[in-house]
């Protein structure tokens, strides 16, 4: 199987972000994540900063898999980058 690296941008009090969990849970497919709003001061800015580069704006949640950035939940085009990783689905 095809390593896919997925990495979250989320907030610990945003539905839309644990939906998103969700999804990769669903699907078995391991994650890393941050809690934006959980971190330190400076970490939480220099967190923003990336996610303003990568996604261009401060909407959460932000998936970055395997470089293809997906701003907000939108499972069609979560599995469509998966797809593009090499990822397939079961079933």
């Amino acid at each position: 199987m095809t390593e896919i690296d997925v990495m979250l941008y989320t907030l610990s009090t945003c539905p839309w972000c644990r939906k998103t969990k969700r999804f990769f849970d669903e699907r078995g497919i391991p994650y890393h994540f941050t809690d934006v709003d959980t971190l330190s001061r400076k970490e939480r800015k220099e967190t923003r900063d990336k996610v303003v580069e990568l996604a261009g704006s401060l909407q959460y949640p932000v998936a970055v898999i395997s470089g293809t950035v997906v701003q907000g939940y939108n499972p069609g085009e979560l599995e469509a980058a998966l797809e593009q990783a090499g990822w397939k689905a079961s079933g």
